[in-house]
């Protein structure tokens, strides 16, 4: 989407393409962990598939195409940074290796946008939580969530808290 569609939209729309582009950048980085695939090719995938697309009735939402681009690859290029930040926000007995993959994908995410975006990092973690509860409708991962995020958050934007 130009600039100038983008200018046409209200807050409301832009708010939840924002929030499509997180959803689906959670499910790119997934889905760069489980298979051969490169950063081009699954960022590809998902911006000519999967932004729109329409099945069983259901359309999914357009993303915001500059957020999920920037998390992929801000995901991608300081993966080590953010694993070390979500390892220390995590208890020694459940090291970053030991959680759920759709989980370190949430985390990696979350991660590069409180560590290089512009975002407010109270906004990123409600964001996040509200992925994460997507995720896994019925469990307690949305609150295991907010509570590593708002640890990360506290060490990447400290002059917010």
């Amino acid at each position: 989407m130009t600039s100038e569609a983008k200018a046409g939209l209200s807050g409301n729309q832009k708010r939840k393409m924002k929030s499509a582009a997180r959803f689906f950048a959670v499910q790119a980085l997934y889905q760069m962990e489980h298979s051969s695939l490169s950063f081009d090719q699954v960022r590809v995938e998902f911006l000519d598939h999967r932004f729109g697309e329409a099945f069983d009735g259901y359309d999914m939402l357009e993303g915001d195409v500059e957020l999920f681009s920037m998390l992929l690859k801000e995901a991608v290029n300081h993966q080590a940074l953010i694993d070390q930040m979500t390892n220390r926000a995590l208890v020694a007995k459940w090291p970053l290796g030991r959680i759920d993959s759709t989980l370190r994908a949430l985390f990696r995410a979350a991660g590069a946008e409180l560590t290089q975006g512009d975002t407010p990092a109270k906004v990123v973690i409600v964001e996040f939580v509200q992925v994460a509860q997507a995720f896994f409708p019925e469990g307690k991962e949305g609150k295991f969530v907010n509570a590593v995020l708002d640890h990360m958050a506290r060490e990447a934007k400290p002059e917010e808290f």
